[in-house]
């Protein structure tokens, strides 16, 4: 007897292999693992419990997430412990099908309170390394600016990874949209770009479509972080579609922030339809209650997809990704042996 239809195409979405591109590696702190690190290194937090940490994750709007998600962030203190975030989120991936993953840092929410960067990139980086030799996954880093800091901060914080471009090779923006445009940045992108480092940035998430224009034309991204904005711009849509930029979505993190009431609003459905490489991934998943496979759990639960949907935003999380053509190839001919694998 066939099982439910939401059912069978939840079953599919952790069977088939797929990339996550838009992971902030500090929005994976689970309480459990936060008051471990506060007790390990001495750090007080205002939670008793991890019980008690996650009802108070109830926001109301991007900023009131920020303030808990950088207090958070206290307990980061030692290379072992970016070291163990980074190994907890890679397994729970692994878990839920994931096999390459491109992550969000941000090293100047941990320089700025006496961390240094290499003890930030080592740890992740020891981690990420981890997860290849023990979990067969690939993965590379996405350094972000935060937005909401000075142009030369970031400057200055670019400056400092250039000596780790082998293992960043991409930078991005994110943190508080709303009075940071993209041009803001235009001198710290250039300098990156002419380094080798590829760009994206969050952009169109809680400002209008003009900041999508701008990370586009002015700092030159070659993907777009959420870009729900985009929708309000006939021209904007037209040239994401024909020029085939990717959007990375998170459907769990959208309405966590109440940017969309409910998952059905998200334009998802939308993106597909006019042929966008979309994708779905999990931003910050301690945070709003799902990693990736609840994200499309969530999607099955709203939208009209069926089983060719699920594979196609398996497939665009490849085609999305900055892996070379050859890498993706190999991953997208072992989706579609999985897809038909699981058809029969």
């Amino acid at each position: 007897m066939l099982k439910p239809r939401p059912e069978r195409l939840r079953e599919l979405v952790r069977q088939l292999p797929k990339a996550e591109l838009h992971l902030h590696i500090e929005g994976t702190l689970e309480p459990e693992l936060m008051l471990e690190l506060a007790r390990r290194n001495e750090v007080k937090i205002p939670y008793a419990s991890a019980g008690e940490a996650r009802a108070a994750y109830d926001f109301t709007d991007l900023q009131s997430f920020l303030d808990i998600y950088y207090g958070a962030m206290s307990t980061l203190i030692e290379e072992r412990d970016f070291h163990d975030l980074t190994m907890a989120y890679m397994k729970r991936a692994a878990s839920q099908g994931v096999v390459h993953a491109e992550i969000f840092f941000d090293p100047q929410a941990h320089t700025s309170r006496g961390i240094p960067f290499n003890t930030v990139v080592s740890g992740i980086h020891r981690g990420l390394e981890e997860a290849t030799s023990s979990l067969g996954m690939t993965s590379s880093l996405i350094m972000c600016f935060l937005r909401d800091m000075s142009p030369d901060s970031a400057m200055q914080t670019l400056e400092e990874a250039l000596k780790y471009k082998s293992w960043i090779g991409t930078v991005g923006l994110d943190s508080k949209e709303l009075g940071n445009p993209p041009r803001k940045f235009t001198d710290v992108y250039a300098k990156a770009k002419s380094e080798g480092f590829m760009a994206v940035a969050h952009a169109g998430e809680e400002a209008p479509a003009e900041y999508v224009w701008e990370a586009l034309n002015v700092l030159k991204i070659s993907r777009i972080d959420h870009g729900y904005h985009m929708f309000e711009d006939g021209d904007l849509v037209n040239k994401i579609v024909k020029e085939r930029i990717p959007v990375t979505m998170c459907p769990l993190a959208s309405i966590g922030v109440e940017y969309f009431k409910s998952v059905a609003e998200i334009p998802i459905r939308r993106a597909l339809d006019l042929g966008m490489i979309a994708c779905i991934n999990s931003d910050d998943p301690a945070y709003f209650k799902g990693y990736v496979a609840e994200n499309f759990d969530a999607l099955i639960d709203a939208i009209p997809l069926d089983e060719k949907d699920i594979v196609l935003l398996a497939r665009n999380s490849f085609e999305a990704s900055f892996l070379n053509e050859a890498e993706k190839e190999r991953y997208i001919k072992r989706l579609e042996d999985t897809s038909s694998a699981v058809a029969r």
